[in-house]
Parts: C-alpha cells; structure tokens; sequence
C-alpha cells in the first residue's frame, strides 16, 4: 500500500513524542519533516525536543524545522508544570546529535505541500501557529493538503485550561480559527475525544518490560506525564492526547464523530479559546470539521499504539539514557 505522506507540527510534550514516535514506528505513514512551535514549552527547547525524540527511533536523517516563537497575536504560554522543565521529562535523554534544519518551518511547509508528488497530510500537535501562517503566506496550498488532523479543542467536555478552553486552541485561537475557515478537509481530536481513551492502567510498566532504549524512554515519560494529570483529575491513568490524534489518522475505525461546522471563540471575556461546535447545526454555516467524540475501543487503540512503538530502535546502539522514576 501507498504509505501516507505527513508533516507534523509540533511542541513536544510528552504525548507529542507518544505522537511522533507512533508515526515514525507505522509503516504506513512516510513522515516527511517535523515542524516546531512553541507550546507547552519555548521553541528552542520544542526543538530540541524534536531532535531529540527522532533520533532516539532512529531516524535522525527526518528533517526538524524551527517554527514560531510566539503565537499569532498573544503572549506564549509555556506549561513546564504539566510537562516539566525540558517538556519530555521522564526520561535521562542524551543531548541531540544535530540542531535544526535550515529554512523555516513555514517554508518547509508551504515548500514541501506545493512540490510533493501527492497531496499531504499535516498533523497538529500543538498550537497551530505555523500551519495558520503557511496558509496565510500561500493560500493556494490550501488544494494541495490532503488533509489536517489536529489535536485541539472540546464542547461536550469543556476545557482543560480554562471552563471553556483546551491549551492547543487557548494558546492561539486566532490561527486555529484560520485554520478551520481554509477550506482544507480537517479531522478533530479534541479532549471530547481523547478522554474517553485513557490508557491502560500502569501502561508504563508495560513499555518497560520490552527493554528497548525506545520503550524505557516512553515509560518514563508516561510515567512523569500522568502524575500532574492523575493528581489534578483524580484518575488510575491519562490519555496521551497528540498520539491519539496520529491513531485517528492511522485507524478511524476506531472513533465517532459527526461532520459539522466549527469555529473559535477569540474575544470572549469568559470564552476565549473556546471550540465552537455547532452540532445540531443551527448557524447554517457550512460543514468544516469531522469533530471526534468517542473511541470505541480503547484496549485496542494502545495495543496498536504499542505494536508500532516496539518495532521502533531495536538495531540502536547501546542505551544512552536513563528513566527518571
């Protein structure tokens, strides 16, 4: 089968290198550069982070390109309390061999989606800064995406950085809104979505027993990443968010949804950040976005998660790092 050619956008996070590693580990998808901006933490240290995570699958040859430092409009908003002080803690990860690509990440995109033999699909892990500045820059390769599938937003579940707001969307909701008015076919996950796929309980001791330098680097991670969730939530386990969004591209039938029009709130006074899904469609608006709201089959999700991770470094050199439990 074809493999599917993709760009993700990111600002690793934990669940971001779940993400990337998943979409490096499945062979159906050919990853063709990462993009970075700043997110969870700053974009020098996303970026970092990026190279880092690439050459721990072993894969230092994918391209990482340095993106926005800040959002379209607004201050950045890092969150070192969710993800800790290199955003991937969890794991004693060595230094990265090799520092950004040259050229931009908005170039790289508009650049990459114009001249790639097949329609591309970007995946967004993160604010969508990048993505909303490509399309702004160079409406025409609005055509010439396959598709974007983003990790963002709730309705029915609200949001997780304010009553209204999930983070990616709160961090830039002007360019997600440009985003969801481009015309381009998008894909939703949001948390209405990825909260009802937390992982298997003590999943980590799991990745851990396969031994690889891989999998003891996801253990550590998960584990580090579900103790803020856990407390704040009062949950055994978390979804990891931006590897679910990769697992909707790999396996929708493994989610509901319903197309319907959506669009952001980024003026209101208690709402800012808010995903506005009209799901009974009463603004007549036109369809814009398959909005995700279940996963049938959770189990199944991770197990498929875990498969690719596994395969993932197994002719790597001796482990250079460490989890820290």
């Amino acid at each position: 089968m074809p493999k599917i050619p993709v760009i993700i956008d990111t600002d690793p996070g934990q669940d971001d290198a779940f993400a990337i590693l998943l979409a490096l580990g499945e062979p159906s998808l050919e990853v063709l550069g990462l993009t970075t901006v700043a997110g969870n933490m700053g974009l020098t240290q996303t970026t970092d982070n990026a190279r880092r995570i690439v050459e721990l699958a072993g894969r230092g040859d994918i391209p990482v390109h340095a993106g926005s430092p800040r959002p379209l409009v607004r201050k950045p908003h890092p969150v070192p309390e969710i993800h800790g002080a290199t955003g991937i803690d969890g794991w004693d990860w060595a230094p990265a061999r090799s520092g950004a690509a040259v050229g931009h990440a908005v170039d790289f995109i508009i650049d990459t989606v114009l001249h790639h033999p097949d329609p591309v699909t970007l995946i967004a892990l993160g604010p969508q800064t990048n993505i909303a500045l490509a399309l702004r820059r160079a409406p025409e390769i609005a055509k010439s995406i396959a598709g974007i599938v983003f990790m963002g937003g709730g309705y029915f579940e609200g949001g997780n950085m304010t009553p209204a707001a999930e983070y990616n969307i709160l961090v830039d909701p002007e360019a997600a809104r440009i985003v969801l008015g481009a015309g381009v076919p998008i894909t939703a996950v949001p948390i209405d979505c990825t909260h009802r796929a937390p992982a298997p309980v003590n999943w980590s001791a799991t990745l851990a027993a396969h031994g690889t330098e891989v999998m003891r680097a996801c253990a550590g991670m998960m584990e580090f990443f579900e103790r803020y969730g856990n407390a704040k939530h009062g949950t055994p386990s978390r979804p990891l968010h931006d590897a679910i969004a990769v697992g909707a591209l790999l396996w929708p039938e493994l989610f509901t949804g319903e197309l319907c029009p959506v669009d952001v709130e980024c003026a209101g006074e208690l709402t800012t950040g808010m995903t506005v899904v009209d799901w009974l469609r009463q603004t007549g608006k036109p369809d814009n976005c398959l909005w995700l709201n279940g996963c049938v089959d959770p189990a199944e999700l991770y197990r498929r998660m875990e498969v690719a991770l596994a395969g993932l470094g197994r002719c790597a050199a001796a482990p250079h790092g460490s989890a820290e439990m």
